[in-house]
């Protein structure tokens, strides 16, 4: 969403009340500025995630489960802050039914360079 009417606030709630899709997608845009993509993400059952092109940032609003980067199996709960870096197999597994995360994709194409 950009232009005029973007909103400077919104709550998990009001982003939640955006899905699912008319197409039947899981995850919403909520707000676009430059690089940074702010969506709203709510899976049902199982996660269909693909690796994405871009670095993505996830907080957990809502719900708990396992997050799988690669290879490690993560527990995750609300207020949790995850990372997946451009282009890694990433996904959540046996997590509640109320999960909701905020998905924030930042960065070029094809992620950022790894710090050494």
């Amino acid at each position: 969403m950009t232009g005029p009417e973007q909103k400077f606030r919104i709550s998990v709630e009001e982003a939640l009340a955006r899905l699912p899709t008319s197409e039947g997608n899981l995850s919403v845009e909520i707000f676009r500025r430059g690089d940074l993509e702010v969506n709203i993400y709510a899976p049902h059952d199982a996660d269909p995630q693909k690796p994405h092109t871009r670095d993505e940032i996830y907080f957990v609003a809502h719900g708990e489960g396992l997050y799988i980067c690669g290879e490690p199996r993560l527990p995750f709960g609300a207020g949790d802050f995850l990372f997946a870096p451009a282009g890694v197999k990433h996904r959540f597994v046996d997590f509640s039914d109320d999960l909701a995360i905020w998905v924030i994709f930042f960065g070029p194409e094809g992620g950022h360079k790894p710090l050494k």
